[in-house]
């Protein structure tokens, strides 16, 4: 595992990560639908390839990767030493077609790769950019995208307006609360999302530095930035998986 460079986001800790990869399936709305999503997006290739994620967290969606393209490498990027430590241990069947890398998202000295990306893949995570600096990531991604590469965005987004604000508030909570049910038979889990203010939307947190964009207007950075054929693939709970592909 390379050493890197420190956290990208004020306000997030290893505590933070500790949560995430206990809680992760219960917080994160549908979240083994959208692995197969974002897989979904991906173009299909026999070729070996390269493929990117940006703050892999604790890597189970490139777990979902790397066993639908077996002939692709791996390269995983994150802020916190707990998630990678926690990916390496989820990839450890995989570990020869993986690279780790400690990084700060907010910076570019990681941005510019020595060989063509097939995929580049992001969950939960650029939400922490403000607007300027999502519209520089995108264009800076995709410079490094092959001909018929991906990138793929799955993040929370900013509701245009107060009534969508209140629908993604209530579907989040919502959803947490069926999967504790699903999974405990308790609502457990749902009350220690709702303690810790995880739902953005209905418990803003002020020590957090959550900076969501809204769709629109990520799809509009993404054309931008040069790529085509951009679509929403999948939206709940303030939530979405958006993307495009290069020419």
């Amino acid at each position: 595992m390379e050493n890197g460079i420190g956290f990208f986001q004020p306000g997030w800790d290893e505590n933070d990560s500790k949560n995430f990869i206990d809680y992760g399936l219960f917080f994160v709305p549908e979240r083994e639908r959208q692995h197969e999503i974002i897989c979904s997006a991906i173009p299909k290739t026999t070729v070996s390839t390269k493929i990117v994620d940006i703050c892999c967290g604790d890597g189970l969606l490139d777990r979902v990767i790397l066993r639908r393209f077996p002939h692709h490498q791996l390269y995983l990027f994150d802020g916190s030493m707990a998630m990678l430590e926690k990916a390496k241990e989820n990839l450890s069947e995989y570990i020869d077609r993986v690279v780790f890398t400690r990084f700060d998202l907010a910076k570019d000295d990681w941005r510019d790769f020595p060989w063509g990306v097939h995929a580049i893949v992001s969950s939960l995570a650029i939400h922490h950019l403000d607007d300027e600096g999502k519209k520089k990531l995108f264009r800076d991604l995709s410079s490094n995208l092959v001909s018929g590469g991906a990138l793929i965005i799955a993040d929370m987004v900013k509701p245009a307006c107060e009534a969508g604000k209140e629908i993604a508030a209530r579907d989040w909570d919502d959803a947490v609360y069926k999967k504790s049910m699903e999974l405990l038979g308790n609502p457990d889990a749902y009350e220690y999302f709702k303690k810790l203010n995880w739902n953005m939307y209905s418990d803003p947190n002020p020590d957090e530095e959550d900076r969501p964009s809204t769709l629109f207007n990520q799809l509009k950075w993404l054309e931008e930035a040069g790529l085509v054929n951009i679509d929403v693939f999948w939206m709940k709970g303030g939530h979405a998986i958006f993307g495009g592909y290069k020419p």
